[in-house]
């Protein structure tokens, strides 16, 4: 091969690997290839320290206000916050968030454990961001009520969980109750959108 043939050759090359660099780049950027940065899994890593960080966040909140309220607010009346439009309560409640179920807590006990596992399941594959941000909602939520349910009277899977948030006309709640209902909206957003947890977008 001559000179001028390999010469020729050289600004093929470079268009074929700068096409690639950019195609990787954007893979990178959108947070959906399986490899960033070069690293195999990478990627997913990033993605489940996400997960762990607005879970933590989700869980911590929940214990501390629940805490706070227990010492604070039971036995006493409802502190208004605004009006009679919200107020802050202290309610146990056996059943299921909003007091749905009553005559259920261990089934909800077994239900919050099992939304656990399948949460850790999916995060073996999870590369979207803001699919890790729904399954941390929906695990810091499940953890914080499940905890209730475990440690909080009147016994081990039995107990009662702690609500506090009572606006006026509705059910009273917890921040758990909040993350998981803001989780599961989010990832039903993201059906509807055609994002994967495995960061794939999908047209039906």
């Amino acid at each position: 091969m001559t000179e001028v043939e390999r010469a020729d050759d050289k600004p093929e090359r470079a268009d074929a690997e700068t096409a690639g660099t950019a195609e990787e780049g954007t893979a990178v950027a959108a947070g959906t290839g399986p490899e960033e940065g070069g690293r195999p899994g990478a990627g997913r890593r990033r993605r489940v320290v996400e997960l762990a960080i607005v879970a933590a966040v989700a869980y911590a909140l929940d214990l501390i206000t629940k805490i706070l309220v227990v010492e604070r607010l039971e036995g006493h009346d409802p502190i208004e916050v605004i009006g009679t439009w919200l107020r802050f309560q202290a309610v146990r409640n056996p059943g299921a968030a909003f007091g749905i179920g009553e005559a259920l807590t261990i089934v909800f006990t077994v239900i919050a454990a099992a939304v656990i596992v399948v949460i850790v399941r999916i995060a073996r594959k999870l590369y979207s961001t803001p699919w890790a941000v729904a399954l941390g909602l929906l695990l810091g939520g499940a953890l914080g009520n499940l905890t209730d349910r475990v440690f909080r009277s009147p016994g081990v899977f039995r107990g009662h969980v702690v609500d506090f948030i009572a606006p006026a006309h509705f059910a009273v709640f917890n921040l758990a109750d909040t993350a998981i209902v803001c989780g599961g909206v989010l990832i039903v957003i993201l059906s509807f959108r055609g994002l994967d947890p495995d960061g794939t977008v999908h047209r039906d």
